[in-house]
Formats: structure tokens, sequence, C-alpha cells
């Protein structure tokens, strides 16, 4: 990967839908050289979906939260780490150091809403205990990719 290639990848990260011929000119190429470009970054991983940056508010998921989760001591990690990775609330997951196993940000639509993701969770046998914090605003955030359960 070159210097092109990372403004290729630039470009798109603003905007995916722009054309070919417009990235051509920002970074001196021409559009099947842009699009050869694309075509390779994404075959090799580098890209690895185009996708929509959504409102999430707009969407009924106007509440961010971060939930610090501790597994319980019998949980079957492999099936957290299923779980989480198909929860629709669930924005983002890490694995984290410190007194805490995961750190978790979720978006739903109601004080509610983290109840029951807590809940399902909880009833799954898979925390024995979470600390959970509301974001009042948001400064910096990544796109919101609303997600859909698969069964």
């Amino acid at each position: 990967m070159d210097e092109i290639d990372r403004q290729i990848v630039m470009c798109l990260g603003d905007d995916a839908r722009r054309s070919l011929a417009d990235i051509g000119g920002e970074v001196g190429l021409s559009t099947s050289a842009v699009n050869e470009r694309i075509r390779r970054l994404t075959a090799s991983g580098v890209i690895r979906r185009f996708t929509v940056d959504a409102d999430a508010e707009a969407l009924g998921l106007g509440i961010a939260a971060f939930v610090f989760v501790g597994l319980a001591a019998d949980a079957d990690e492999a099936a957290f780490r299923a779980v989480a990775a198909d929860h629709p609330a669930i924005v983002e997951c890490q694995h984290v150091t410190g007194g805490w196993n995961y750190l978790i940000k979720i978006r739903v639509g109601s004080l509610a809403g983290i109840e029951a993701f807590l809940d399902d969770f909880k009833r799954r046998r898979l925390i024995a205990r979470s600390e959970t914090m509301i974001a009042l605003s948001t400064v910096v955030e990544p796109p919101f990719r609303p997600r859909r359960e698969r069964s």
C-alpha cells in the first residue's frame, strides 16, 4: 500500500459514493487506475466494506451508553462473543484490561432499552456485573451503521 492508496481510502472514507473520476482528479490518476486500486484494496482486505453512516437519533436510537461488563465465573466466553457480535444494540465491543472483561458501546431508544439490554445478557448467564455510563453528548463518533439481529 502506497501513499496514493492511502489517499484513495481517505477519499472513500469521506464519501464512499464519490465518483472514480473525482477521486482520480484528487490523487492524480485515471478513472480506470483508481478503479483497479479500489478493486485491489478490497480484495486484500484493506477496504472491508462500503456501508452507510446513519443518523442514530433519526432512527430512534438517540441514547448512547457505555457498559463495562464483568463476565460470570461460569460464562462461556465464546458464547458471550457470539451474542455480542450479533446483538443489534451493540455498536462496539472491546476486550479490555483492568477490572472489567469488556467495554461495550450500545445505541438504544430509551433508558428502558439499556435495562432490557442488560437483562438479556444476565438472563443468558453471561455477565455477573456491569457498570453503565450514559453519554450526555458526543464530540467525535465513528460512522453509525444500524444492525439487524441475526437468527
